[in-house]
């Protein structure tokens, strides 16, 4: 069994909006903490709460706008319908563009998948997320696989609330492999 400290002195950034997919959110965000990491919610707005598709209140740490990705070791992307208002931010694409170049986690689930898509990292990768996004995913280049967790490198995608505990598996390996 891993060190619950395996992940300490990482910094990860997770978007968090109105309508977010509460598990999506959260599972990640607490199984992290547990993991010694930092977990940082980024909103449009610091200090704002935000309600999930099922009502659970997250309030936001950092404005998205605010957001130093130097200070980060990786971001994820919730679900839900946050990632459609998201993806119109030209911020969020940036910092996912930015990690991606890094080599750094870029992890979605879900919806999430879209802010992957609208920030041009898809091309010649392979990733799943939700067969509602499938076809959108396709045509930013992706290889698609219905599979419960997709790792291609630093991106990690999974389908849906279900798949979370591969997809934290996962997202623990990829950050364990990253240099410090």
């Amino acid at each position: 069994m891993p060190s619950e400290m395996t992940l300490k002195g990482k910094r990860i950034l997770t978007f968090v909006g109105d309508i977010y997919e509460d598990l999506e959110l959260w599972y990640p965000h607490l199984r992290l903490q547990e993991a010694g990491a930092e977990s940082v919610l980024a909103g449009l707005e610091a200090g704002v709460t935000y309600d999930g598709k099922h009502t659970y209140p997250a309030k936001s740490d950092v404005a998205i706008d605010d957001v130093d990705p130097n200070t980060f070791d990786g971001v994820i992307c919730p679900g839900g319908f946050m990632p459609d208002k998201l993806r119109r931010e030209d911020k969020v694409k940036q910092l996912i563009r930015h990690f991606h170049e890094k080599g750094q986690l870029v992890a979605a689930i879900c919806h999430g998948g879209w802010l992957l898509a609208s920030a041009g990292i898809c091309r010649g990768t392979r990733q799943t997320g939700s067969p509602g996004i499938k076809d959108d995913l396709v045509h930013a280049g992706v290889s698609w696989e219905d599979a419960e967790v997709v790792v291609d490198n630093n991106i990690v995608t999974s389908r849906n609330p279900g798949d979370l505990p591969a997809f934290c598996r996962a997202i623990i390996e990829v950050l364990e492999k990253q240099a410090t």
